[in-house]
């Protein structure tokens, strides 16, 4: 879909994007970003300790983002 209109980028880079804003627009902790991402803990000692899945926290960042892409910027899409 993204090749079809014509947008020079790829899926990664749209992960990519939404770490670089989650980091530099957020107060969000390091871990909800990852988790957001569906990144998995390699750290077995941190990751035996941790018991959250931090939905809530994540649910709040990604309301966060979907209004920062909602915002009307005037750019348009080609076509």
């Amino acid at each position: 879909m993204v090749r079809d209109l014509g947008i020079g980028a790829v899926p990664h880079g749209f992960r990519s994007s939404f770490r670089d804003w989650a980091a530099e627009r957020t107060d969000a902790p390091r871990e909800v970003c990852e988790l957001a991402l569906a990144h998995v803990n390699r750290d077995r000692v941190e990751a035996a300790y941790r018991r959250s899945d931090l939905f809530g926290r994540r649910r709040e960042l990604m309301e966060q983002w979907a209004a920062f892409l909602a915002q009307d910027r005037g750019a348009r899409l080609p076509g």
